[in-house]
């Protein structure tokens, strides 16, 4: 049963779960904690991993929770979501973008609601500015659909939670947020005091 210090990096799941299914302690580094206590010129994977073992050792490890794999898949469904938002964002301004470059005022405030798509089918614009309207209209589209499913998986998994039904109580928490808050958070019982969840949240 030894113990062992795993760094918070890239694909950090599978080493984690095969470590502990051997039978290992297994110690999740937290990167910028670590990185504090690195101070040397010379740095290689050797170095690094003697330096998470002493830290350990003294008990001065920087510790990561390793959250078990009901929470990991809650928030891998979270963040992506969050990232399909961003990358519909980003389709939505490249359309404001070639509606200012052509000099053509909008008139509405959400020319992606119902009032806006329908002025934006009988625009008449020119090529190849239409065409790329039209591209970033379809990739809208199909993002917002896969958000929309993401949105109902995730309300799925939480039915009947209790914590998840609790947030959503304080005033601007809808199920969006409040399944991104249970899912970052976790196990509210690792935190012994409110003060440490504000203290982990940044507030």
């Amino acid at each position: 049963h030894p113990k062992v210090v795993l760094e918070a990096c890239y694909g950090w799941y599978w080493a984690a779960d095969t470590l502990a299914a051997a039978g290992a302690e297994v110690h999740l580094a937290h990167p910028l904690g670590v990185k504090a206590f690195s101070c040397r010129r010379v740095k290689n994977d050797e170095l690094d991993a003697r330096d998470l073992a002493d830290l350990l050792r003294m008990g001065r490890l920087a510790e990561a929770w390793i959250a078990p794999a009901e929470i990991r898949e809650l928030r891998e469904i979270t963040r992506y979501r969050g990232k399909l938002v961003q990358l519909r964002t980003g389709c939505k301004d490249q359309v404001h973008g070639v509606l200012a470059k052509l000099g053509i005022e909008v008139t509405c405030s959400d020319i992606f609601g119902a009032w806006g798509t329908r002025w934006l089918d009988e625009l008449p614009l020119p090529q190849p500015y239409s065409w790329k309207v039209a591209s970033l209209r379809a990739l809208i589209g199909g993002l917002a659909a896969a958000i929309t499913v993401l949105e109902q998986v995730t309300a799925d998994l939480l039915a009947g939670h209790d914590a998840y039904r609790a947030v959503q109580q304080l005033p601007g928490i809808g199920p969006v947020l409040g399944a991104v808050i249970v899912a970052e958070v976790g196990d509210i019982t690792r935190f012994r005091h409110p003060a440490r969840l504000c203290s982990w949240a940044g507030l």
